[in-house]
């Protein structure tokens, strides 16, 4: 599976802008990459996160991006991680992630459950009661947004329900961008999973997001990054790691689930 990180610098608050710049930059990367997944990162179309007025900037039940991705998708026969949305819900908020396969069809729908209390985003925006595993090509796949890649449980029950791929869209700031390099890996290594993170650059407000979108394999081996601006990223996804290193360390063979709870 060959898949491609668009690290957009997107315009706070400018979604008209942000949705031709997605556009083009999605038509661009599957005609030079011949890529089979593009993602986008997360809150792409308005930034992260427009407080004064959010409810305006919902796209109501998500129908602009879905009606722009089915079409955008169907037409370049590629698979979209198409990032996340502020999302209207029945007059409630969600930061909403679509993902499209190559004919266009909405293959998963999901809400962020974990959300980032420092930023107050819990104030805005109601969390998800969801997980989101399908399939792309044939491979189970799974994503998450942001700050979720900090909760281990999570990426855990996605492994556990077959997730060989965990993608990951995120607006994470420069200051601790670190983190998110040591996350992506941890929660690669641990699951022994495929992850790719695609995440946002440039700043919004008094925010700077930090970029370094990567895609790392089931070793921990970083196949592809990104610096801090905006940037596309491509590697190829060879599922077949997974079976070797699950047949040299089978860790999930060795759980002791029945010791975890809490």
């Amino acid at each position: 599976m060959r898949v491609s990180c668009i690290q957009l610098d997107m315009d706070f608050c400018d979604v008209e802008k942000n949705y031709l710049r997605a556009e083009e930059l999605i038509y661009n990367t599957v005609k030079n990459e011949k890529t089979d997944v593009v993602l986008l990162p997360e809150t792409w179309s308005t930034g992260y996160y427009p407080k004064n007025d959010l409810m305006s900037f919902c796209e109501p039940a998500g129908g602009r991006i879905k009606k722009t991705f089915s079409l955008i998708a169907k037409d370049l026969g590629v698979n979209i991680v198409a990032g996340s949305i502020a999302n209207n819900k029945n007059g409630m908020a969600y930061n909403t992630s679509y993902v499209f396969d190559r004919v266009g069809d909405v293959v998963a729908e999901y809400d962020k459950i974990h959300l980032f209390t420092p930023m107050n985003e819990d104030n805005f925006f109601g969390h998800g009661e969801k997980t989101a595993v399908f399939e792309l090509d044939g491979h189970k796949c799974a994503v998450i947004i942001c700050y979720d890649i900090r909760f281990p449980e999570l990426a855990r029950k996605l492994a556990l329900e077959g997730a060989e791929m965990l993608f990951v869209v995120s607006q994470w700031p420069s200051q601790r961008i670190e983190h998110l390099k040591i996350l992506s890996s941890a929660r690669a290594i641990e699951n022994q999973m495929f992850v790719a993170v695609c995440n946002s650059c440039g700043k919004a407000g008094e925010t700077t997001f930090g970029g370094n979108s990567r895609i790392v394999d089931p070793w921990g081996n970083v196949l592809a990054f990104a610096g801090e601006k905006e940037e596309i990223i491509t590697a190829d996804c060879d599922f077949s790691t997974i079976n070797q290193i699950r047949s040299s360390i089978n860790i999930f063979n060795d759980r002791k689930p029945e010791l975890y709870s809490t």
